[in-house]
C-alpha cells in the first residue's frame, strides 16, 4: 500500500464570493462599469480601494527581487474547498481563479507555493463578451483569404474570459555600437543605368529608456496568437484586487522573473538595433545600414507582475475548429481562419500579371 498524500488544500478569497444584497446571487466583475454586477437582478456596486491602492502596480527593484525562478508545476493539482457550498474541486496548480462547478460561486485561490509572488496589478476587462463577438464578426469579414461561406456562417462559440500573467520591465539602456552604412549612387555602364553602393564604417553611442517591456509569463497557450493581441495599455493597470477576477479565470505565472528578463533583453536588443539603424540613416543620410553590433548596459531595472485580460473563443467551419482571442482591453483580435486555395491562387496569378505588365511597359 502506497504512502498517503495529504491533499493540497487552497483557500479562496471572500471578496469574489460577494452576495448580491437584493437577490443573494453571486456578483461578478462588469467590464462596462468597472465594478461588480449581479447577473441575476442587475444590481451594481463599485470596487472600493484603500488610499494607498489607487495608483496601480508599483515598480519593483529587479536587483533586490528574491522570487526569481520559473514555477513549472507540470501536472500538479490543488484541492479547493468552496466557501459557498463546501464542495471540493480539483484545479490545476497554475490557476488563480475559476468557478465552482457545483454552485457557480467564484473561486479566487491563494497561492499554494510560498516561493511565488502575488500579482502587483491587473488591467481590468473593458470589452464585454457581446462586444468581443461583434469585433469578431468585423474581423473575419476583412480576412481576404477566408472563404466567403466561412465569413457568412462563422459564429463565435462561448467566450471565456481569462487573465494571463505578464511581466513588464523598465530599464535605462546605454549602448556603444558599430555598423556599416551605404550611400547609393547611379552609374552608367554599357549604356545602362545601375545603382552602386559605397560603404562606410561608423561607431557611436545611443541611450534610451525602456518603459513596460512586456513578457508573457505563461507556457500553456499559443504564444504567437497572444503576441498578436499586443499592445496592451499597461499604464492603465489597477492595483490588484481579487474582485477584478470575479467571474473570470486567471493563471499564475510559470515563467519566472529571471527567465522573463532574459527574454525581455532579447526583444529590447532588437528594438535598439532598429533605433540605431534609424539614427545612422538620419545622421549619415544613408540609404542602407547593416552589421549593427551593440554592447548594451542596463541600469535602474524595475519590474511589475500584471494580469492582462483576454477573451478566448472559437468557431467551426467544415468540421474543423478555429480558435481566436480578443484583447479584453482594446478589442484587438488574433486568431486563425480557414484559407481558400482559390483566392490564394488568384492572388498569385494577379501579382504575376502585374509584374509582367510593369516589365513590358518598362521595356517599351
Amino acid at each position: 500500500m502506497g504512502d498517503y498524500e495529504e491533499p493540497n488544500i487552497v483557500a479562496t478569497m471572500e471578496e469574489t464570493d460577494k452576495k448580491c444584497p437584493d437577490c443573494a446571487g453571486i456578483m461578478e466583475f462588469d467590464p462596462k462599469t468597472g465594478g461588480l454586477l449581479c447577473p441575476f437582478c442587475g444590481h451594481t456596486e463599485s470596487i472600493r480601494y484603500e488610499r494607498q491602492q489607487e495608483t496601480g502596480a508599483q515598480e519593483l527593484d529587479f536587483a533586490s527581487a528574491s522570487k526569481r525562478e520559473n514555477c513549472d508545476w507540470g501536472v500538479s493539482k490543488k484541492t479547493v474547498i468552496c466557501k459557498a457550498c463546501s464542495a471540493e474541486s480539483i484545479y490545476d496548480a497554475l490557476e488563480i481563479a475559476s468557478v465552482c462547478p457545483f454552485c457557480g460561486s467564484n473561486q479566487v485561490m491563494e497561492a499554494n507555493d510560498k516561493d511565488t509572488m502575488a500579482p502587483g496589478g491587473v488591467v481590468p476587462f473593458k470589452v464585454s463578451d457581446q462586444e468581443a463577438s461583434a469585433y469578431f464578426t468585423k474581423w473575419i469579414r476583412k480576412k481576404w483569404f477566408c472563404p466567403k461561406l466561412a465569413k457568412e456562417s462563422a459564429k463565435a462559440g462561448a467566450f471565456k474570459g481569462v487573465y494571463f500573467p505578464y511581466w513588464t520591465f523598465d530599464a535605462q539602456t546605454s549602448s556603444d555600437y558599430t555598423a556599416r552604412y551605404g550611400k547609393d549612387r547611379r552609374v552608367n555602364r554599357d549604356g545602362k543605368e545601375e545603382v552602386q553602393t559605397d560603404w562606410f564604417n561608423t561607431r557611436g553611442h545611443y541611450e534610451q529608456f525602456i518603459d513596460d517591456e512586456l513578457v508573457l509569463a505563461s507556457t500553456t497557450h499559443d504564444r504567437s496568437m497572444l503576441q498578436g493581441l499586443e499592445p496592451f495599455r499597461t499604464e492603465d493597470n489597477k492595483s490588484y484586487k481579487p474582485e477584478y477576477l470575479a467571474g473570470f479565470a486567471a493563471e499564475r505565472y510559470s515563467i519566472g522573473l529571471e527567465s522573463a528578463w532574459e527574454k525581455a533583453k532579447g526583444t529590447i536588443r532588437r528594438k535598439l538595433e532598429n533605433e540605431v539603424s534609424s539614427k545612422i540613416r538620419r545622421e549619415k543620410d544613408a540609404d542602407r545600414v547593416q552589421n549593427v553590433n551593440l554592447t548594451t548596459k542596463y541600469s535602474e531595472i524595475t519590474y511589475k507582475y500584471l494580469l492582462l485580460p483576454v477573451w478566448i473563443s472559437n468557431f467551426k467551419y467544415q468540421d474543423k475548429v478555429y480558435q481566436f482571442m480578443v484583447n479584453g482591453q482594446t478589442g484587438k483580435i488574433s486568431g486563425k481562419t480557414p484559407i481558400s486555395i482559390y483566392k490564394v491562387l488568384f492572388t498569385i496569378l494577379l501579382v504575376i500579371l502585374i509584374f509582367v505588365g510593369i516589365r513590358f511597359l518598362n521595356a517599351h
